[in-house]
């Protein structure tokens, strides 16, 4: 009989819990919820290497793909998606890999997740090499196209990273980090959408902001490479740069108006210039 993974147990608390009263529901998944952020902590040495593995792929031109499917696919998307209007880092440099594709996005595409084949030649029509890096992310550690990713990483020579609920799956071994926060089973039994989503997207945008900040996009704990595609993003520009330089509102205003709203090029004109009145 084939190893059952953690994530797919029965979880004794949650064996009546069709009987109980909506409070205790709640009760029992917040507390297991709980539980999930709290085997982060153990993680953390792993998570801080492979931000020193994706921080320096990164500065040396390469990119980072998160590859899985489901539940883990739609999350290492969602963060990748989140990276350029908030550090303002390219688009092709940093890219979710989603098993099914866009569609599998809103909708449940199951079949997909045992085509590693299609991971592998997704990663071949990006041309992945060895400056680049594959985090391959699947909370059971057993999804093949999370495990496709990792072979043609291995393949071409990129850096291989798994983030995963099993420390001893097929994920696991063939990654050469791995970030395996044990939250054992699920309320729901095998339901991974619950505390192992919370704890793959709370591992995710911890690599990511971390990475970023290594990279530059970040003073203080300021953004200094958004897009201000919006007004509220305007705003949030120009108060960056007011507080950061030393500018007025106004000269704030039209020094990005000059720089195309390139906050970064602005704070560099400002200190520069080192005037009031730019």
């Amino acid at each position: 009989m084939p190893r059952l993974a953690p994530t797919e147990g029965l979880l004794e608390a949650a064996r009546s819990l069709d009987r109980m009263p909506v409070a205790d529901v709640l009760g029992l998944i917040f507390e297991e919820d709980a539980r999930g952020h709290r085997a982060i902590r153990s993680v953390l040495p792993r998570l801080a290497e492979a931000v020193d593995v994706l921080a320096v792929g990164l500065a040396g031109g390469g990119r980072w793909f998160n590859v899985g499917a489901g539940t883990s696919g739609r999350i290492g998307v969602l963060d990748a998606s989140e990276i350029p209007p908030t550090f303002g880092w390219p688009r092709q440099r940093v890219e979710g890999i989603m098993a099914g594709g866009d569609r599998a996005l809103r909708e449940a595409v199951e079949s997909a997740e045992d085509d590693a084949e299609a991971a592998i030649a997704e990663l071949g029509d990006r041309e992945l090499g060895p400056g680049d890096a594959v985090l391959a992310i699947s909370a059971s550690g057993q999804t093949p196209f999370a495990l496709g990713g990792l072979e043609a990483a291995y393949e071409a020579g990129a850096r291989r990273l798994a983030l995963t609920c099993d420390p001893d799956s097929p994920l696991a071994e063939a990654a050469e980090i791995v970030i395996a926060p044990e939250v054992g089973p699920e309320v729901i039994a095998g339901s991974t959408r619950m505390k192992g989503g919370l704890v793959q997207k709370a591992c995710l945008h911890m690599l990511s902001t971390a990475v970023m900040v290594r990279l530059g996009r970040v003073e203080g704990n300021r953004m200094t490479h958004i897009a201000p595609a919006s007004a509220k993003l305007r705003r949030r520009a120009e108060r960056t740069l007011c507080e950061l330089s030393g500018v007025g509102g106004e000269e704030a205003r039209e020094l990005l108006r000059r720089c195309g709203g390139d906050l970064s090029l602005s704070l560099e004109k400002a200190r520069r210039s080192g005037l009031r009145g730019v």
